[in-house]
């Protein structure tokens, strides 16, 4: 049978190698019957830390295919950062013609953020129970009609609850992302993938072409741009990106079902029998829970990450949520221009999501020699006795200073109506040294949390956004009651006293991860008893059925 290239084996072919190396793989799944989430969540971690040191591949998926699918997420990615970021330089425009406020309109990021806290954790878990296919889908489909709205409607209060809807369909993709990494990449070259894949998230203020599409088109262009563009990115989606997550298709070689497969695959295998062993249970859409996201907050190495990256992402994002106002305020740019001054931190944050991604890879790597562990290039490393916290944290302290540094020069800048070019020179390095911090703690918490990734990625987003979401309600008013100077001071401020925090991780995380595998082991115990007691009801062969 001639087979498409890059796509998983052949389905005869994919089940004799599980069956064959069925106790080998560490986030295999090896008991698919069981139907309740924290089970199978707790079983993949269990599974993940006892690697051992033969059996089948950490993924199948060839480099072309790996390529394919970073790419890929890499666009969606792009897409809630320039959701975002192209609106910035319409908000003057916009508060003109709808009649109201910059803070109404800057209300409007508020919620914004809000939903794009609480979508990843609904998103999230359901991308790690019933596959990441099914959910980018259902995320973009919300967000094109989101945008189809937006590009319609003329008055504020159809703005505000859309921006939200459309927040809950792009935000929902980030958690997915980095889990599509922790899918088809091993620990020692996990940076430069989600770094790659983070460039998506941070190039958004580079080349989102808000300012030029509100000043030749009209602000609602911006979301005729958006529509074009998702749609451009669902259709080879659909077709040919395949599922990645491990609970449904393993290291790749478990043939996936249903709404899990390529269309192209459907198509190929419509009329074929799938032979499926006798344990594997047809997939049921499962209903996701939000409140297991909240459960990563009972970790107490998963808490401090989650507030110290949370501290880093309010200096960033009041910084591109006020630039166009108080460029605008100070030097009296147009749209146009105000659209432009996002290109040197927008274009600082993609250095260094995707160096920092690279960099994080070399040292893992330099610290596994000098401790004497070899890299496992074909099945990953166990990271149960791996200093993965001084491996991630260890070269960023010096930058988070720097990006204190130039954020605090920015606001008396600012404050001083110096030369423009003072404050966007400082924006570069705010970019650059605040993002490379938070790119890599990002990278730490998939390291922290390998049986649900999506679901821990949703936790940094819950935790970020929310707080961020406050940041830049209460930016402009702190502004004017004690000067730009002093308010970026204390943003400034605000991630460098906590800093310490920084080190009890290093000194004191492997000691809680320890802990923290122990007590899931436990559970997996308790849990594996209780599924030894349920019938297991064979399933026979089955067949797609035709659309």
């Amino acid at each position: 049978m001639t087979s498409i290239s890059n796509s998983p084996p052949p389905i005869t072919q994919t089940l004799e190698l599980e069956e064959n190396n069925h106790d080998s793989e560490s986030d295999l799944p090896d008991e698919p019957t069981r139907s309740n989430h924290s089970q199978d969540e707790d079983r993949d971690l269990e599974n993940t830390l006892s690697r051992v040191s033969s059996g089948p591949p950490y993924t199948v998926f060839s480099p072309g295919m790996k390529r394919w699918l970073v790419g890929m997420n890499c666009v969606a990615a792009f897409m809630s950062p320039i959701t975002a970021n192209i609106y910035f330089p319409a908000i003057p425009t916009l508060s003109r013609d709808l009649g109201v406020g910059v803070d109404q309109i800057n209300l409007t990021l508020t919620t914004y953020m809000i939903l794009q806290a609480l979508a990843p954790t609904i998103f999230g878990d359901f991308g790690d129970i019933a596959g990441r296919r099914p959910a980018f889908i259902i995320a973009f489909v919300i967000y094109l009609g989101a945008n189809l709205g937006l590009a319609l409607q003329r008055n504020y209060a159809a703005l505000l609850v859309l921006r939200m809807l459309q927040s809950g369909g792009s935000s929902g993709t980030i958690a997915l992302v980095y889990a599509v990494v922790a899918d088809i990449a091993p620990s020692y070259e996990r940076g430069k993938y989600m770094g790659i894949v983070g460039s998506g998230i941070t190039i958004g203020p580079a080349v989102g072409p808000g300012g030029l599409l509100n000043a030749y088109l009209g602000w609602p262009w911006i979301f005729w741009f958006l529509i074009i563009l998702t749609v451009v990115w669902l259709i080879p989606y659909t077709l040919a990106v395949p599922e990645t997550a491990r609970k449904v298709v393993g290291n790749g070689s478990i043939p996936p079902q249903g709404w899990n497969m390529t269309l192209i695959d459907y198509l190929r295998f419509r009329h074929q029998n799938i032979s499926r062993p006798t344990s594997v249970k047809r997939q049921k859409i499962p209903i996701p829970n939000p409140l297991n996201t909240l459960k990563v907050l009972r970790y107490k190495n998963m808490a401090m990450i989650l507030f110290y990256n949370a501290t880093l992402f309010i200096g960033f994002s009041t910084v591109t949520a006020t630039l166009a106002t108080q460029f605008q305020q100070i030097y009296g740019y147009d749209e146009l221009t105000l659209g432009l001054l996002y290109l040197p931190i927008g274009g600082s944050t993609t250095i260094a999501s995707i160096g920092g991604g690279f960099v994080a890879d070399w040292n893992f790597r330099r610290i596994a020699k000098k401790l004497g562990v070899k890299i496992d290039r074909k099945r990953g490393n166990d990271l149960a006795n791996f200093p993965v916290e001084k491996a991630r944290i260890q070269l960023i302290l010096p930058l988070i200073f720097i990006g204190a540094g130039a954020l605090i020069g920015y606001g008396w800048a600012l404050e001083r109506q110096v030369s423009v070019a003072v404050p966007l020179v400082l924006s570069f390095f705010i970019g650059l040294c605040v993002t490379w911090p938070f790119q890599i703690m990002n990278l730490l918490i998939v390291d922290s949390y390998p049986g649900a990734p999506a679901t821990a990625t949703a936790a940094n987003n819950l935790v970020r956004c929310l707080t961020g979401a406050a940041a830049t309600a209460s930016i402009e008013p702190i502004i004017r009651a004690i000067g730009r100077g002093w308010a970026f001071t204390i943003l400034a401020l605000l991630f460098t006293l906590p800093s310490p925090a920084l080190w009890v991780i290093v000194k004191r995380g492997p000691k809680w991860r320890q802990e923290r595998i122990r007590e899931m082991m436990g559970e997996t115990e308790k849990a594996k008893a209780e599924v030894s007691e349920e019938p297991t009801v064979p399933v026979e062969d089955s067949k797609p059925k035709d659309g």
